[in-house]
C-alpha cells in the first residue's frame, strides 16, 4: 500500500466513522416535489467560452474551477475571477474546439486528487489534436496556488477514438478514492462498432482506476471484470451511450449517470453506494426503457427516468442537493437538457419508489452542474454564463 493510499485509507475508516455518527441525519427519501417557487437561479459570471463545467478543489479554499471546452480553467475567489486562468491547454487540444461550430471535442473533464490539499495533484479529460481521448495528471504551482505548474502535465490514459463524437470526457474521484472515467460509444450513430454491449472494449463504459498504486494507473483488485474473459478489466459499468456527466452523492456515496439518447429517450442511470460493478445499463439492445436494436443485455438495469424527444434532445446530469441554502431541494437529484433548458428533479419517496417531476424551464443551453465545497449546486450555460440555485426569498 503506498503511503498516499494509506493516507486515503485512514481519512475513509475516519470518514465513515463520522457517518456512522450522523447517519439519522442523512436524508435519503421526501414526501413530496420540490416546487421551482421555492428557487432562483442568481447569476455568479458570464462571458465565457464554450463553459462545461464547474468543481472545486476540496481543499478548504472555497475557490471554484470553471472549465471552458476551449482549453481554459478559470478560478472563483473570494467571488471574483482572477484574471489569469488556473490552466490552459489550448494549445494541445482539438482544434475544432477552438472554433466557432458545434463539436464534443476539446476539455471535457476536470477532478481534483482526494489529498489535493496535501499533494497538489489534479486531472484532466480532453481530446487531443488527433481527436483521442487523454486523461492527463497535473501539479499545482509550489510558488503559486492559482496557478498549475508550467510543464507538469503527464499523460496517465489514451484512448484512440473512431469518430468526433461521444467522447463522454467526465472524471469525478468516487468515494472509495478510485478515478471515474465516462467513455462514450465511439460515436457516429446507433453505435456501430457494437461497443455498448462489448465489455472487451473501454468504449461504452465507465472506466474505474487506481491513481495512487503505480505511475501511470493499476486496476483496482475488485474491479467486476477482472480474469474475466473477453472483458476489460478496468471496466467498472457498461452498456452506456454517452454519458454525459455522472456524479456521486455526497452524502450516501450513490452514483447517478445520464446518458445521452439517440434519437427517441434521454434516460438517467442509478448505481447504488453498496454495488460491486459490472451493471449493464442496456445500450443499444435499449434505448431508455425501449427496445432500440434488439438482442441480448445480460443483467440488463434500466434506467430510474426517462424522457422522450417532446422535451428535449441532449441530457445533462447534476447532482444531488446537498446544501443548505435551499432546503427543499434536499435529497433531490437535478438534471437538465441541453436544447430546450428544461430542468427535471428525482427523488425516493419514503417507500424508496423514484419519483420524478419537471421542475423549471429555462432558456440556457444547459452544459453541466456543479457543487461547491460546501454542496451548493450552480448551472452552466453555455451560451457564457454561470449561475447558482439559491432560495427564492435570499
Amino acid at each position: 500500500m503506498t503511503a498516499i493510499r494509506l493516507i486515503i485509507f485512514v481519512l475513509l475508516l475516519l470518514f465513515i466513522g463520522l457517518a456512522s455518527a450522523q447517519d439519522a441525519e442523512i436524508v435519503i427519501s421526501r414526501d413530496a416535489a420540490p416546487s421551482s417557487a421555492n428557487v432562483k437561479l442568481t447569476l455568479i459570471a458570464s462571458g465565457f467560452n464554450r463553459p462545461l463545467y464547474l468543481t472545486h478543489a476540496g481543499d478548504g479554499s472555497n475557490r471554484l474551477f470553471l472549465v471552458e471546452q476551449s482549453g481554459k480553467v478559470w478560478i472563483f475567489k473570494d467571488g471574483e475571477m482572477l484574471s489569469q486562468p488556473f490552466l490552459d491547454l489550448s494549445a494541445i487540444i482539438s482544434r475544432s474546439a477552438l472554433g466557432s461550430g458545434f463539436t464534443e471535442q476539446g476539455l471535457l473533464g476536470l477532478a481534483f486528487h482526494p489529498q489535493y490539499a496535501i499533494n497538489g495533484i489534479f486531472y484532466v479529460n480532453y481530446t487531443d489534436r488527433n481527436g483521442s481521448t487523454v486523461v492527463a495528471r497535473y501539479q499545482v504551482s509550489q510558488s503559486n496556488p492559482d496557478l498549475a505548474a508550467g510543464g507538469s502535465g503527464e499523460i496517465i490514459f489514451h484512448l484512440a477514438q473512431p469518430y468526433a463524437n461521444h467522447n463522454g470526457g467526465h472524471i469525478e474521484f468516487g468515494p472509495d478514492g478510485y478515478l471515474y472515467i465516462a467513455l462514450g460509444d465511439g460515436g457516429s450513430a446507433n453505435d456501430p462498432l457494437g461497443a455498448g454491449q462489448n465489455r472487451a472494449l473501454l468504449l461504452g463504459s465507465i472506466v474505474r482506476i487506481d491513481v495512487d498504486s503505480d505511475p501511470r494507473y493499476a486496476i483496482p483488485e475488485d474491479n467486476p471484470f477482472v480474469g474475466v474473459a473477453n472483458a476489460h478489466d478496468a471496466i467498472w459499468a457498461y452498456g452506456l451511450r454517452n454519458v454525459w456527466r455522472f456524479s456521486f452523492d455526497r452524502a450516501t456515496g450513490d452514483m447517478y449517470m445520464a446518458d445521452v439518447g439517440q434519437n427517441r429517450w434521454e434516460e438517467i442511470n442509478f448505481q447504488p453506494a453498496d454495488s460491486a460493478g459490472g451493471e449493464n445499463y442496456g445500450w443499444n439492445v435499449w434505448e431508455g426503457n425501449h427496445i432500440f436494436a434488439g438482442g441480448s443485455a445480460p443483467n440488463h438495469v434500466p434506467p430510474i427516468f426517462e424522457y422522450g424527444r417532446d422535451m428535449g434532445c441532449s441530457v445533462t446530469g447534476g447532482n444531488v442537493y446537498r446544501g443548505q441554502a435551499v432546503p427543499d431541494l434536499q435529497a433531490v437529484y437535478l438534471f437538465g437538457d441541453f436544447c430546450t433548458g428544461w430542468i427535471w428533479t428525482t427523488w425516493r419517496d419514503h417507500d424508496l419508489q423514484w419519483r420524478a417531476s419537471t421542475f423549471m424551464n429555462t432558456t440556457f443551453e444547459i452544459s453541466s452542474f456543479g457543487e461547491d465545497e460546501a454542496g451548493e449546486l450552480y448551472l452552466i450555460d453555455y451560451a457564457g454564463a454561470l449561475y447558482r440555485f439559491d432560495a427564492a426569498e435570499a
